[in-house]
């Protein structure tokens, strides 16, 4: 059985013969089978086989996050990523999420860490909604300041020692974004999908050419998951100082 688990919902990518049985499974309430993942907001295609709804609230790492599995992508190979990103904020930064979706890292950083404050903006109004949801069950009203809109117009500028860049498809185009975001110095998590040949290298070569002389150090470049067949989604670790 290739399914995961969201909240209270079983998400399968088949069909199977007696999905009552899979009720079994603790904790699993509803079942659902996933479709096509359509659009550029890369909306998913879910028929619903056993209970009612889409909507559940997925507790990870001693966060909550609230979404509708219809709507809303929920990546289980990302777990690590959102561990590692909780344990990286220090104490007193400023961070901007420039893609926070439903708060996938920003939650996890005000949750376990301890910044002055967290922009995190979203163009999406579903996952904006459930964002700001997300803010108040898990209490970190204080510490995050959600935005909806497009982070080239509304991103606060020369604020943040931690730019997050969580989402992967041209983000490649707001590396410029990043770089007016970040003040003198500071960190950008940079997300890319990449060719396995290019994998360690097409990602730094971007992240130096957006930093346009400044000096760039690489902190980190790790491997998230395999996202197609011959292609990966990687993370780097950049600090650019631009004094």
């Amino acid at each position: 059985m290739k399914g995961k688990v969201i909240g209270d919902i079983l998400v399968l990518k088949k069909n199977v013969n007696n999905p009552q049985e899979l009720l079994k499974i603790p904790g699993v309430n509803r079942v659902v089978r996933l479709g096509r993942i359509k659009g550029v907001q890369r909306e998913p295609d879910v028929e619903v086989i056993i209970g009612d709804g889409t909507e559940t609230v997925h507790r990870e790492n001693h966060c909550f996050f609230k979404l509708d599995v219809s709507k809303i992508m929920w990546s289980k190979g990302n777990t690590t990523e959102r561990k590692r990103m909780s344990q990286l904020v220090e104490d007193g930064e400023t961070v901007v999420d420039l893609f926070s979706g439903i708060g996938y890292f920003t939650i996890p950083m005000a949750v376990h860490g301890n910044p002055k404050k967290i922009y995190a903006l979203e163009i999406n109004p579903v996952a904006y909604c459930y964002l700001t949801e997300n803010i108040k069950i898990n209490k970190i009203g204080n510490v995050v300041k959600p935005i909806k809109g497009d982070c080239r117009d509304l991103a606060p500028r020369k604020c943040a020692d931690r730019v997050l860049m969580g989402y992967i498809g041209n983000t490649e185009e707001y590396l410029d974004v990043a770089m007016e975001v970040l003040k003198d110095e500071g960190v950008i998590h940079y997300h890319e999908s990449v060719p396995d040949k290019l994998k360690f290298k097409r990602p730094v070569e971007r992240v130096r050419r957006a930093a346009k002389g400044y000096q760039v150090d690489i902190l980190n470049q790790r491997i998230i998951k395999k996202y197609s067949p011959g292609v990966y989604h990687v993370v780097v670790d950049a600090r650019v100082r631009k004094g």
